[in-house]
């Protein structure tokens, strides 16, 4: 390489080589080996974050290919990442949150290569890719939390529940605290219809108050929870909750205006869609809320299933 960023690599591979046809080699046989397998860690810690840097790069183009060509202005608000989409998140799926970006760190086993890369094919929308790959590093390191949590989202996202699932009680089992593992458990007893144990998780995660993403996903499950039970008063008391806690997750709106709905107020139901079309008009959460203020001001109704 000629840019420069293997030069110390190169120089202490030159200086070893260079005591191995000194003629007192063999004398220090021991302090040369310590030497090279020094230098074999170095060059597998650049490796790794090389190839960290490609992957991030592909993100980068499939981020700037997903960019719409006219664009709102920015909004610098305080709670602007609180509902930060997730590249490849598509409406109706998995949560877009339940792991933040894991640091990279080299280890001797190659478990944080894996973790990284699995974390990238999901954010690219290779959930079943990601699968695989998150497996190999849970081969190399079994008791990594983090990598459970990454594994039971890509599951998700493919909608392979009962498989999730096991995933975040096994992360569960080792770190009962951990708000977005239970939150997910929440999610999927909510996707099977397990309600009872859907709003005990997330009653539970909202009361550690130990994570305010996972407090703002939280509530809007709950949402969906009562929504589902057709009590849509509670629906629409944790919808208003969530966009307290989080203005920037459109879905919110999207789903309080059926709420409202279905609860007989149609006048605050076409408001919420209208606000959440004004909240972002290229979200896809937001361009559905567009679609039903024209849905219903033509006379229709609006889907009972999101």
């Amino acid at each position: 390489m000629n840019d420069g960023t293997a030069v110390a690599p190169r120089a202490r591979y030159a200086a070893i080589q260079a005591r191995l046809e000194e003629p007192s080699a063999s004398d220090n046989r021991d302090a040369i080996k310590t030497e090279i397998i020094a230098l074999v860690r170095q060059v597998d810690a650049e490796i790794a974050q090389l190839t960290t840097l490609r992957d991030d790069v592909k993100v980068l183009v499939a981020r700037w290919k997903a960019l719409p060509i006219e664009r709102t202005p920015s909004r610098n608000s305080a709670s602007a990442s609180d509902a930060e989409p997730t590249p490849g998140a598509e409406p109706g799926l998995a949560p877009a949150f339940p792991c933040e970006r894991p640091p990279m760190q080299a280890d001797h086993l190659g478990a944080s290569t894996f973790i990284e890369k699995g974390w990238n094919l999901i954010a690219r929308g290779q959930p079943a890719d990601a699968e695989q790959t998150l497996r190999k590093a849970l081969a190399l390191a079994p008791d990594d939390p983090q990598t459970g949590s990454l594994l039971g989202w890509a599951q998700m996202l493919q909608t392979k529940y009962d498989d999730a699932l096991l995933s975040f009680q096994k992360v569960l089992m080792r770190e009962p605290g951990n708000a977005l593992a239970r939150i997910n458990v929440g999610y999927i007893c909510l996707k099977k219809r397990i309600f009872g144990e859907a709003i005990e998780h997330l009653s539970r995660a909202i009361r550690s108050d130990t994570d305010r993403k996972a407090a703002l996903y939280a509530h809007f499950y709950l949402g969906l929870v009562y929504a589902e039970r057709e009590m849509y008063d509670d629906a629409q008391s944790f919808y208003r909750k969530t966009l307290t806690l989080g203005p920037n997750l459109i879905e919110a709106y999207y789903e309080l205006g059926r709420a409202l709905w279905f609860g007989g107020k149609r006048d605050d139901a076409l408001q919420a869609w209208r606000d959440g079309l004004a909240a972002n008009r290229f979200n896809p959460w937001g361009k559905r809320c567009g679609e039903m203020v024209e849905l219903v001001e033509g006379g229709g109704e609006p889907p009972r299933a999101s």
